[in-house]
């Protein structure tokens, strides 16, 4: 029987800046209908609710005090993952999110004599482009990533193709990898009818607009999407929900970018700053297309959240993001070759050219548009609730104990 778990992760609430931090948000406050969970996280929070309780670690202050900077992420997350697994442990189950915790759940087996599941929202295999902001700590995180995988009781894939990502890149028994797919707050993200966030933005809701959501990282593939703006018509508007850069040198590429394109034509509104989810809500709810660029997506959440609110998504095929976009039926899906060495698009050019031609088809097509949006919605609602998913996960647990 499964009485608690111990859920340990780098980010959660109020520090959320990614998909895996809203998955740890959700997934623990559906887990906590069933069972006791405590969530260890980055940060200073404190909260006491009824079956859930979530205390934050810092990090070691010498460790910013000197060195390489770009080094400073991984040692930081190793001193949390120390301190995490000081306090005791009596959880039936760890349950671990992203590289930043892996080790925590490892040594927390070692220390606690607790089994341990990891759930895998991205593979640093597949990043490569990470050794441009953790330097050579991107070995690091590599490994750090690697022993916990291998050394796991259970692994989560939050797709299929993520699963075959996990068997091909890692030493893991098959059966031990089991897929259990994001979920999403069907009630928090759908249609509204509300228009402050954007006029306040200064988007014109007379023209239609296509919208990216995401952080400023060359897995979000937001380069990509800047570069489609010259084949689309002018009167489609750009409206850009993104920040938090990886590096200073990406977030310079993508200022010049922007300029550039500012230079040609109207209607580019970029808003920098984390919006609150409601007024998030306004820009999926009337954005005439919603597009993901992304050059590596293991789920794709954000995909989900634009069905939810009824936009219909143009999104590149790689990952798991088919698993959630249906072509033709909830978006349209453009073809992306990788080069396995760098991670980056074979040709590029090739690849913004095809971004356009989908996003202005949608544009041009109103009843596409409708029927698109439509069926995201219904999708949505019939595969993707948190309390299935919470079920799903909790079943794993009993496996273990």
């Amino acid at each position: 029987m499964v009485r608690k778990v111990l859920v340990l992760t780098n980010e959660y609430p109020p520090h959320v800046y990614g998909g895996a931090g809203v998955h740890v948000e959700y997934l623990t406050r559906e887990l906590a209908r069933e069972i006791v969970v405590e969530v260890r996280c980055f940060g200073a929070q404190e909260v006491e609710q009824p079956n859930l309780r979530v205390r934050g670690y810092g990090g070691w202050d010498e460790i910013r005090r000197g060195g390489d900077r770009r080094h400073w992420s991984a040692l930081d997350a190793l001193s949390r993952n120390l301190l995490m697994v000081r306090d005791p442990i009596d959880a039936d189950v760890i349950h671990a999110h992203t590289w930043y915790t892996d080790l925590a759940a490892l040594w927390g087996r070692f220390l606690w004599e607790r089994p341990y599941v990891l759930t895998i929202h991205s593979l640093e295999p597949l990043r490569p482009w990470k050794a441009e902001q953790l330097g050579t700590a991107y070995r690091l995180s590599s490994w750090m990533e690697q022993v916990a995988i291998e050394s796991a009781d259970a692994i989560i894939a939050v797709s299929a193709a993520t699963r075959a990502d996990v068997l091909r890149f890692f030493t893991v028994p098959p059966e031990r990898v089991h897929v259990i797919h994001n979920g999403i707050d069907t009630e928090l993200y759908r249609k509204t009818e509300e228009t402050s966030a954007l006029e306040r933005a200064g988007v014109d809701l007379r023209h239609p607009y296509v919208l990216f959501v995401g952080r400023i990282t060359r897995q979000k593939g937001i380069v990509h999407l800047l570069d489609a703006v010259p084949f689309l018509a002018p009167d489609v508007q750009i409206v850009l929900l993104a920040g938090q850069p990886d590096t200073p040198e990406l977030a310079r590429a993508v200022e010049s970018r922007v300029a550039e394109l500012r230079a040609q034509r109207g209607g580019i509104v970029w808003i920098p700053e984390m919006l609150p989810r409601t007024e998030v809500v306004q820009f999926y709810s009337h954005a005439t297309v919603f597009c993901c660029p992304s050059i590596y997506e293991p789920f794709g959440l954000i995909n989900l959240e634009a069905m939810a609110c009824e936009c219909p998504v143009v999104a590149s095929d790689v990952g798991g993001i088919p698993e959630v976009v249906v072509d033709g039926e909830t978006g349209l899906l453009v073809h992306l070759e990788i080069d396995p060495v760098t991670g980056e698009p074979i040709d590029p050019l090739g690849y913004a050219r095809t971004l356009a031609e989908a996003i202005q088809r949608i544009v041009d097509d109103p009843e596409l548009r409708n029927r698109l949006g439509r069926n995201g919605r219904a999708r949505v609602e019939r595969q993707f609730s948190w309390a299935a998913i919470a079920r799903r996960t909790l079943e794993l647990y009993r496996s273990l104990v």
